[in-house]
């Protein structure tokens, strides 16, 4: 064993053999650039650095893999904080931290328990921070629930790129992203290196729509308790709007979910409905799939393996796209996603947009929201007319949305907008601007 290794005086005899016999040998599994080295463990151990996102049930199955695997110099990101309803798997957690950020607990947790593991958090959004807060990442890893938040991320780490004179990807500014998810019995785990694998946004098609309700059934002939909270939440509160005109329904807001929770059961108790409780009121409206505790250990596992063997190249990373599914038996299968040459995020070519030249700004508008490959939430639209940047319509500035809310309803002949203009697309989906090209036909050609 090396000097170095030898030298480190927190670690007792023996703690890494397990590390160390797979950084030591060689094997049909390593990469072809792999060298046996002794020298790797120092590196995952003092120098590679790791950021876990989420500290949920996905996120402290990784932070407790990532440390037992050598692991010290990990940070992990959360907004949360732990609800009771956390405790049955989010194993890290116990009523005591009940009202705490998911995050500072999990960190204490894990840095107590593991001996010189560094765990820092940071109780905050993904947004909060920029791209110099990333950058400095070896590795990042996420085991989100939302959609939206892993587009983000993975939008953000494509910002970080750089690129030579012939506009390949400069290897250094690579961070590569393991992503993990769960629902239910079914998981996902796959591997992105920016800018040369297919990213979050080549395969975003591949998220299922979320379950809706017919309007009817909630609102005439509810059978059940899930009807029964959508009513409210989606008739009963803008009529109402039992906590101020411009308030939202926020699922984090118990006094939200607890007003909910009590029209639901007097609409039930009208109906003759039964089963409606404050979890079940609560996920209905944060769209919540119950967790299984043995898919978060399963997906996390894979998420962390591969994690270890981009820090080691000890063995050829996941290529690139594994789905598990343990309903029926237990299945696994790992293809590999292609990389589209005109995907909207990592292709660096302005994806054309055809219209009608009748066409009004709010049929782009639906066509961005609408189409399976963009599923933008609020997009917001910009462009150069007439050699001014001019804003055409943006949702989230309340002062600009009354200002721009007009122009929907214009054609784009009308809003000064020409074929082959660029416009420039913000959404919350992305931490950059998109662009895409506009393609104007004339009525009887498209």
């Amino acid at each position: 064993m090396s000097n170095s290794m030898a030298d480190m005086s927190v670690d007792w005899p023996g703690r890494w053999n397990h590390i160390v016999k797979l950084i030591t040998r060689g094997g049909p599994f390593a990469r072809p650039d792999f060298e046996p080295n002794p020298e790797i463990l120092p590196f995952i151990l003092e120098n590679c650095k790791v950021l876990v996102i989420g500290a949920g049930g996905l996120g402290c199955e990784l932070l407790k893999d990532l440390a037992l695997s050598g692991f010290r110099n990990i940070d992990v990101i959360d907004m949360d904080t732990i609800d009771v309803s956390n405790l049955n798997r989010q194993f890290l957690y116990r009523p005591k931290d009940v009202g705490r950020p998911k995050a500072e607990v999990a960190a204490e947790f894990v840095n107590k328990r593991i001996h010189a593991c560094n765990v820092v958090p940071y109780y905050a959004r993904i947004e909060d921070y920029d791209e110099s807060f990333y950058k400095k990442y070896s590795i990042v890893v996420s085991g989100l629930d939302s959609i939206i938040a892993r587009r983000w991320i993975n939008g953000m780490l494509l910002s970080l790129l750089e690129y030579d004179e012939s506009g390949a990807v400069v290897p250094t500014s690579i961070v590569p992203f393991v992503d993990g998810g769960t629902e239910g019995f079914k998981g996902n785990a796959r591997v992105i290196l920016p800018g040369i694998t297919a990213c979050l946004e080549c395969t975003v098609d591949l998220f299922p729509p979320q379950v809706n309700f017919p309007l009817c059934t909630i609102a005439h002939t509810p059978r059940l308790p899930e009807h029964c909270i959508e009513y409210v939440r989606i008739l009963l509160w803008p009529q109402e709007k039992p906590f101020g005109d411009d308030v939202g329904v926020d699922g984090d807001d118990p006094n939200h979910i607890q007003w909910i929770m009590d029209r639901a059961v007097q609409r039930a108790q009208k109906y003759n409905i039964q089963g409606i409780t404050y979890r079940l009121t609560q996920g209905v409206v944060k769209r919540i799939i119950p967790a299984v505790a043995s898919t978060n250990a399963t997906i996390a596992a894979a998420c962390a393996n591969e994690v270890f063997k981009l820090a080691t190249s000890c063995s050829g990373m996941l290529s690139n796209y594994m789905v598990y599914n343990d309903t029926d038996g237990m299945y696994t299968y790992t293809f590999e996603a292609e990389k589209r040459d005109d995907c909207v995020a990592c292709s660096l070519k302005p994806q054309t947009l055809s219209f009608n030249e009748n066409d009004k700004l709010k049929d782009i508008m639906k066509y961005l929201k609408e189409n399976a490959q963009l599923q933008m939430k609020s997009p917001g639209i910009t462009a150069v007319i007439n050699g001014q940047n001019k804003t055409l319509y943006l949702s989230n500035i309340p002062a600009i949305e009354e200002k721009t809310k007009p122009n929907l309803n214009l054609t784009l002949a009308e809003l000064g907008l020409t074929s082959q203009q660029e416009i420039v697309v913000v959404d919350k989906t992305t931490p950059k601007s998109l662009i895409f090209r506009i393609n104007l036909v004339a009525a009887m050609d498209q």
